[in-house]
């Protein structure tokens, strides 16, 4: 054993907001089920428009409803990534190939592709695919067809412009038909699991108005200084290739990672897998939503179309967070979409609702209730991966361990039961956590202030102090951990033996290790065998 601390089991083992919302369900089985929702606090809210479901229209969440909204519902984000960041058309002016999308990460849905082309593209991925060999692979009008037809993974067809879902985020396949190793692939969807080979930057980086994504880019602060992964930050007069340069560059935007934080800072983190979040609270790897449906609607209405930002509810949260900073971060991004020609925004399907900067309502609007009630049904009623196990004897031992070393003070032996709702706060889950405040903020938030290194990144000034909480790091679910190739949020540790050994050094985060080889691989193989049947 280490002499730095009692061995426990990674309290951010799986974490990574994804504030991408909510996932999907095995689509067989009793589909049509619905599940009891507690009424939240938002539903007292009033709806000071026409539009939109108010409490007392609201009944129990549909699992089949929500897999379709899971799927297919962009709540109007069309606009926001056809108008004003292009994505569509720069996939175009990229000539992007199926075989490309592939190398990104991108997954296609085999039953969605039309008969004729899935049986020929069948037949080229068995070849070198070169285009003389697989001229559909390498065929920019396929990939187009493939949007159309529903069978890109995320990417969804509205009225003649194409808009982004959960799915994106947060679907695999069963590889039945291909995988391009370590890549993309092709087969039945399954919805839930992270796509951790998914490169988000680099499908940003190909719209032709990456700048619309201004908020989430990592930018030059007022005082001259950046947070993030790269050297320097990016500016309002920063040119479409140098945003492109950022973007693409896993160095700065890694791999099977998403920037979830309007706030100018560049901290992207690794995707979360969105099944069985009924034993999942708080939401966010900062913890900052308790309630799952708050969470999803602030994807809707802030993430999925940032132009959103800049509505006078958008302004009035960006403010709360970031007080005068946040105000210069809007100037600029407002700046950005005049000179790129960006007009009629927002383009999000929301109704007025609320108070800006509450939970429920950060931008002062809220989308369909029912629509968020059955979203939650179909995320709770995902099951999560089978646990891997090679060696049944050493899974054991890895228990043994888990157990003796008390890593239950903070995670569950069954994992089918809820974990635990505490934070875990910054400087027990990193010692050498020593911010510096950059700017005092209203109570109950805590100070915007920033630690020298990327962990803490995503907490510089998102936290869950709006509502009385700590800042600090939620407990992730330890699920589906044998597919997962890199560990905590910031993608900063390359594998669970890594994360457990104690070369790591005692002030690194997530301090908690077993010294023997033998030891890392009997808790490794554990952790790998997790799921909900595990006790």
């Amino acid at each position: 054993m280490s002499t730095f601390h009692s061995l426990r089991v990674p309290a951010l083992v799986a974490s990574g907001l994804a504030l991408v919302a909510a996932v999907a369900c095995n689509s067989g089985g009793s589909s049509t089920a619905t599940t009891d929702s507690p009424t939240t606090a938002h539903e007292a809210v009033g709806d000071t428009t026409t539009n939109g479901a108010t409490s007392t229209a609201l009944h129990a969440g549909s699992i089949e409803a929500g897999r379709d909204v899971y799927r297919y519902e962009t709540f109007g984000d069309e606009g926001f990534w056809t108008d004003a960041a292009r994505m569509p058309q720069g996939m175009k002016t990229a000539k992007l190939t199926v075989l490309q999308a592939l190398q990104a990460g991108v997954s296609f849905d085999a039953d969605a592709i039309p008969a004729a082309l899935r049986t020929a593209l069948a037949s080229e991925v068995k070849t070198d695919h070169s285009p003389a060999k697989a001229p559909k692979l390498n065929d920019p009008s396929i990939l187009d067809q493939l949007v159309k037809a529903n069978a890109v993974i995320g990417m969804v067809p509205k009225g003649g412009k194409v808009g982004v879902t959960c799915a994106l985020c947060h679907a695999i396949t069963d590889k039945s038909m291909y995988e391009l190793t370590d890549k993309g692939t092709i087969g039945k969807r399954i919805d839930g699991p992270t796509p951790h080979t998914l490169n988000v930057g680099k499908l940003l980086a190909t719209c032709d108005n990456t700048r619309a994504f201004f908020t989430t880019a990592q930018l030059v602060g007022p005082d001259g200084s950046t947070i993030g992964r790269a050297p320097k930050g990016l500016t309002a007069k920063s040119t479409e290739a140098e945003f492109d340069a950022y973007f693409s560059n896993p160095k700065y935007y890694p791999v099977g990672t998403f920037d979830d934080s309007p706030d100018g800072n560049g901290n992207s983190i690794h995707i979360t897998p969105f099944f069985r979040q009924d034993l999942a609270a708080p939401y966010g790897s900062s913890g900052q939503n308790s309630d799952l449906n708050d969470f999803n609607n602030t994807v809707y209405t802030a993430l999925f179309d940032q132009s959103n930002l800049l509505s006078p509810g958008g302004m009035q949260f960006i403010h709360g967070l970031g007080a005068t900073a946040g105000d210069s971060m809007l100037a600029g991004y407002k700046r950005v979409l005049a000179a790129t020609g960006v007009t009629g925004y927002p383009y999000v399907t929301a109704h007025m609702q609320g108070k800006p900067g509450d939970p429920p309502t950060p931008t002062g609007k809220r989308v369909d209730e029912q629509k968020l009630r059955d979203l939650q049904a179909y995320v709770n009623s995902l099951q999560a991966p089978k646990g891997v196990v090679a060696n049944a004897a050493l899974v054991e031992k890895g228990r043994a361990l888990f157990v003796s070393q008390k890593c239950t003070d903070c995670h569950n032996t069954n994992q089918g039961i809820a974990v635990q709702s505490k934070l875990v706060p910054m400087n027990v889950i990193w010692p050498a956590y020593a911010p510096k405040v950059i700017a005092q903020r209203k109570p109950p938030l805590t100070p915007i202030q920033n630690s020298p290194g990327t962990f803490d990144d995503k907490m510089v000034v998102v936290d869950a102090s709006p509502g009385g909480g700590i800042r600090g790091n939620a407990l992730p679910l330890l699920l589906d951990l044998a597919r997962k190739p890199v560990f905590l949020h910031d993608d900063s540790v390359h594998s669970l033996d890594e994360l457990f050994d104690a070369k790591r050094g005692k002030t690194a985060p997530h301090p908690f290790y077993v010294v023997t080889p033998a030891q890392r691989a009997e808790l490794v193989a554990y952790m790998k065998s997790l799921d909900t049947d595990s006790k």
